[in-house]
């Protein structure tokens, strides 16, 4: 499975097998829960407490991709003009689809920021993990 596609589909950045969230779907009660470790290689999915504040920044790239995409798309298939109101027409579709994807984009930037920090191992079932429940390395805590 290649990066985009385990990122869609939000696998762990690790292994690209096991799943990052318990419920398959985003538009669900509980839907970003997460478990401890990933089910497949083990790798924790939370790194350090309050790791996921960061995810905001990848979210926030994630809004403003989709708007601009949504708002060629509008210029390219429906246009704009000074003499109606296609642009706030515009305005309101991008906010409703915003607001329809949120859960999804939420999931997704969650995805992308532990991705960041968690290479991908094609050998992940010969090598062992070195990290703890909060992703500190066993011999940095010793010194």
């Amino acid at each position: 499975m290649n990066y985009i596609e385990a990122l869609l589909k939000n696998k762990c950045p690790r292994c690209r097998k096991g799943n990052i969230f318990l419920s398959p779907s985003a538009y669900k009660k509980g839907f970003m829960k997460m478990p401890e470790k990933c089910s497949v290689c083990g790798q924790p999915t939370e790194k350090e407490p309050g790791f996921y504040f960061g995810s905001a920044y990848a979210s926030y790239a994630l809004t403003v991709a989709l708007s601009v995409s949504t708002f060629i798309a509008w210029w390219v298939l429906i246009g704009f003009s000074l003499n109606d109101n296609r642009l706030f027409w515009w305005l309101g579709f991008n906010a409703f689809f915003l607001i329809v994807l949120q859960p999804w984009i939420m999931r997704l930037s969650r995805t992308m920021w532990l991705s960041f920090f968690v290479s991908y191992n094609s050998n992940w079932d010969k090598e062992q993990t070195n990290e703890t429940e909060n992703g500190i390395n066993s011999k940095t805590r010793a010194i």
